[in-house]
């Protein structure tokens, strides 16, 4: 499995083996090369509703190897800065150890953290709460 990240714009689309996740919505594709000059109809798709928002990343994604520090980085989609980060579902059993918020920013937050000791070959969310607007990501691990 794959994650690509593709930048339009402003606007960032994660690819994850056929699922696109967007950030926004998709704005005129701009004009295409002809001879007439005209341009085509943009394909629009929904915007997020309010308090899933923000965007993360995750580098280097895929990982390699147990312990591989990690930056998180992205923005808050209008939320109040970077408050957390989570890595998985399991509380018991987190994917993430030793997070560090490195800047808050709400226009471009940077995190670091390091895989976990017992994480094997698969995928997981990295989640982050920006107060009041939320993002996922998925980080795949080949160790």
């Amino acid at each position: 499995m794959t994650t690509e990240r593709i930048t339009i714009g402003k606007k960032v689309i994660v690819a994850i083996t056929g699922l696109v996740l967007t950030a926004g919505s998709l704005g005129p594709a701009g004009a295409q090369a002809g001879t007439t000059g005209e341009s085509t109809a943009a394909v629009a798709a929904p915007k997020p509703p309010k308090g899933a928002r923000a965007v993360v990343q995750v580098t280097p994604n895929p990982t390699t190897r147990r312990g591989q520090e990690l930056t998180i980085t992205g923005h808050c989609g209008g939320g109040k800065g970077l408050k957390a980060v989570l890595g998985g579902i399991d509380r018991e059993h987190p994917m993430l150890r030793n997070v560090r918020i490195i800047d808050d920013n709400p226009r471009g937050f940077v995190a670091k953290a390091t895989l976990a000791p017992h994480i094997g070959n698969g995928v997981g969310p990295i989640f982050v709460d920006c107060g009041g607007e939320a993002g996922v990501t998925l980080l795949v691990t080949h160790v």
